[in-house]
């Protein structure tokens, strides 16, 4: 299969309001459309998580970025300018998404996509990607797709067949809240 043939698969499911099994550019996730209320719902059933934990999003740049997030600190900016890894940045407030993906005071985590697969994958199907590690909740990620239990294998509707041989061992993104005062907060280094 080609990598244009596996993010077609990907995007077709993702449109269809199915789960993806996928490569970002840190640790594997399982996504689906942020947009999609019955789809986020089957995200937290598969990974048995409490639907008042928020969840991570990816998208692929500055634009997309401001159709999901309101007044963007300037900080968050100063940040995307300075790190050369992937952050995930807690924006204060998101909007047009569906409901499950805030906080309860309505914040949003997301994560600007460099690497091709993912750019390519989010640029193709239009819209911000849920990204949560491929894990039961409160379990360990998995570094690799080696890695991945089958019980969350067999849960998506799609599992993406690129990088599943590399044996790379990859970490979940630091993450920094944001708030529009300036002010910063590391929550995951």
């Amino acid at each position: 299969m080609t990598f244009e043939e596996d993010i077609r698969n990907a995007v077709n499911t993702l449109n269809q309001g199915g789960i993806i099994l996928y490569p970002t550019d840190t640790i594997w996730g399982l996504g689906c459309d942020a947009t999609n209320p019955e789809a986020v719902e089957k995200i937290f059933h598969i990974k048995n998580r409490k639907e008042n934990k928020s969840l991570i999003l990816l998208v692929d740049g500055e634009s997309m970025l401001q159709e999901y997030v309101s007044d963007i600190p300037d900080v968050a900016y100063d940040i995307l300018d300075v790190t050369e890894t992937p952050v995930t940045i807690i924006y204060p407030q998101g909007k047009n998404l569906a409901a499950g993906i805030y906080s309860e005071d309505g914040s949003v985590g997301i994560r600007i996509c460099n690497d091709k697969f993912c750019r390519d994958l989010i640029g193709k199907f239009g819209k911000p990607i849920v990204s949560t590690s491929a894990n039961i909740s409160m379990q360990k990620p998995p570094e690799n797709f080696r890695g991945i239990k089958e019980i969350i294998i067999n849960s998506a509707d799609y599992v993406v067949k690129f990088r599943q041989e590399d044996q790379k061992k990859y970490r979940a993104s630091p993450v920094i809240k944001v708030h529009k005062n300036g002010e910063i907060k590391i929550i995951r280094k």
